[in-house]
């Protein structure tokens, strides 16, 4: 009977063994990414920066020829508003002040329009990305991928951010 028992409380040590080291070997391949710098890093997120701050400066360029003609107005009336008549001096401030007015309300329509170009095109780059992501993850037998976003320790070598920089850029290349 005691053999019984000692071979019963063998069985059930080896299976817990077995059972843990297996899981055990799972929790080993974990991959950390940093997707701000897969955006930063690589050739799509190049582009997309570049498209960004070209259609900035485009809407800068506009803002600042309306300013230019706006201080031209101001400048204009200051000269001839000592020749003016007060009724067509009240006149042209009421018409600087709506060129003024105008031009705040485009400011803040352009800064609107840049954040939502900014926004669908990053937003496109992030489902690609984690397409990515989810091949690699399937490719490469990982348990688990995490954002490297509140991840507060990690050892540098579960890091996999390069990696996914080469297959990003290999995956869409074209596009």
């Amino acid at each position: 009977m005691r053999t019984f028992k000692t071979a019963f409380f063998v069985a059930i040590l080896a299976f817990f063994f077995f059972a843990a080291s297996s899981y055990g070997a799972d929790v080993a391949n974990i991959g950390i990414v940093d997707i701000q710098r897969v955006v930063e890093e690589s050739s799509a997120g190049k582009k997309i920066k570049a498209e960004i701050t070209q259609r900035g400066k485009e809407m800068e360029a506009d803002l600042k020829k309306k300013g230019t003609e706006i201080e031209g107005l101001k400048k204009k009336l200051e000269r001839e508003a000592a020749v003016m008549s007060p009724d067509q001096r009240q006149k042209r401030a009421r018409e600087v002040d709506i060129k003024i007015y105008d031009f705040k309300a485009l400011k803040k329509q352009y800064n609107e329009e840049l954040l939502k170009f900014q926004n669908k095109k990053l937003d496109s780059m992030r489902k690609d990305i984690y397409e990515v992501v989810q091949e690699m993850g399937k490719r490469g037998g990982y348990l688990l991928i995490v954002e490297k976003i509140g991840v507060l320790y990690y050892p540098k070598t579960i890091d996999v951010t390069d990696e996914l920089v080469k297959m990003y850029n290999a995956r869409y290349a074209g596009k």
